[in-house]
């Protein structure tokens, strides 16, 4: 699978990607907060995330604070913040080439913290059946050991 307009983005080129970027997320945070690596992934019980998550698009956002509220089993939406980054990142290898030619989700990860500068307050989810059958799947995947995360 290959998008003969996409140029990667790494640790070395990021530096020509410009926001706003976006995290979706269970959390309620706050404006100056970081987001680090080092806590429980969302989508692999057990493990901890190597990096953090985000995009310059809100859509990944929606379904990164929808899913990891869903399957935290949390009540609400989640939340979507802006966040700058601190450091450089990369494609996100989980969706890059992956499920998508070259990475039209504008999704990255970084090991260094994310800045929250904002929140994102009005913002519209999935319908209900659109989530549940994300969910569905996702949760299909985990079980037939197809939903690893590389990190």
């Amino acid at each position: 699978m290959s998008n003969p307009d996409w140029t990667p983005v790494t640790h070395e080129s990021c530096g020509s990607v410009k926001g706003p970027f976006y995290h979706g997320t269970k959390y309620e945070l706050e404006t100056g907060d970081l987001l680090v690596p080092g806590f429980a992934s969302n989508f692999d019980a057990g493990r901890i995330s190597n990096n953090v998550y985000f995009s310059a698009l809100m859509e990944p956002a929606i379904w990164g604070a929808e899913l990891a509220t869903s399957l935290a089993g949390a009540e609400g939406r989640g939340y979507i913040y802006i966040v700058e980054a601190t450091g450089s990142f990369e494609d996100d290898p989980n969706l890059t080439n992956k499920r998508f030619a070259g990475n039209p989700t504008q999704s990255y990860r970084t090991r260094h913290p994310l800045k929250i500068v904002g929140k994102v307050e009005d913002w519209q989810g999935h319908p209900p059946e659109v989530l549940q059958l994300m969910l569905d799947s996702l949760k299909e995947k985990m079980r037939n050991g197809l939903a690893a995360i590389e990190d």
